[in-house]
């Protein structure tokens, strides 16, 4: 009997249960007047649902997991090293939360020994709930308004082979105004080579639609864990490619991303060495 398939099986329960209670915390307080905050720059906003969402999360989890070790945005929670780390976003779009734009997140990942294993990234407003396990594929579900009854389909990347064919996404970083760093040339270069380029301000969301087929790529810099952690499985279960901008090995903790159907991925890498030339 493999344990270690049912305890696994147990995790993504949990994984999937806590950004749905997330999820319905952050629909139900959708548009109100909230509490808003500056954390290291004048754009990167903190609002009292980021607090209230965490809470909630590593509240359950803990319940669960007393001994398990927490990784969440906000940095509130933390436990001695464990060889089991939940990754949590508690709100992925805050500034579009903030302002009543109706894009944003929960993400929640669960990294084993320094493996990613399962996943689950909610959706509140469309219903979706994109979940993955290691080995077990990546799948999207919706819930019947009155029945709630979980239906899914497996996700698989886009098939499309051309860079200029190709729908892709980005973000930019809390420092644009003072670092010249910020993706702006990689937007141009992009952008005058892809069919169109769309940033929404959900890292996570942008990583899952590249799961689903929405999107054929997207990349960005300057990210963190709990921005790539679940959504990073998808795309890799769904038949993606993942690397750093030099096209190296990816980790959740490499702070430049690239991810792709895999067929348009070495165009990518061209683009950003500034090597494309078609």
């Amino acid at each position: 009997m493999d344990l270690t398939g049912f305890r696994h099986r147990e995790f993504l329960e949990v994984a999937i249960e806590v950004v749905r209670q997330s999820g319905e915390l952050l629909k139900s307080n959708f548009g109100r007047r909230l509490e808003v905050e500056r954390k290291t720059s004048a754009i990167n906003l903190v609002t009292e649902m980021d607090v209230r969402s965490e809470d909630l999360i590593t509240t359950l989890i803990h319940q669960r997991f007393p001994d398990h070790e927490v990784l969440a945005e906000e940095g509130k929670y933390q436990r001695p090293q464990s060889p089991y780390k939940w990754i949590i976003d508690p709100l992925d779009g805050t500034t579009n939360y903030a302002h009543g734009y109706p894009c944003f997140c929960v993400s929640v990942a669960l990294e084993i020994e320094g493996q990613i294993q399962v996943g689950a990234v909610y959706n509140p407003l469309l219903d979706e709930l994109f979940w993955g396990e290691r080995g077990g594929g990546a799948y999207l579900s919706r819930f019947h308004s009155v029945e709630r009854d979980l239906n899914q389909e497996r996700l698989r990347v886009s098939d499309t082979a051309d860079l200029s064919d190709s729908l892709l996404s980005t973000g930019f970083p809390y420092d644009i105004r003072t670092s010249p760093e910020n993706n702006l040339d990689h937007f141009v270069a992009f952008a005058t080579r892809c069919r169109a380029v769309r940033r929404d301000g959900s890292a996570a969301l942008n990583l899952a639609y590249v799961a689903a087929g929405r999107f054929d790529g997207f990349w960005e810099l300057k990210l963190h864990p709990w921005d790539v952690a679940a959504a990073s499985l998808f795309v890799a279960e769904a038949g993606g490619r993942l690397s750093d901008f030099r096209g190296g090995p990816f980790s959740v903790y490499t702070h430049h991303l690239i991810a792709s159907n895999s067929r348009i991925h070495e165009a990518m890498l061209e683009v950003l060495a500034g090597k494309f030339t078609r």
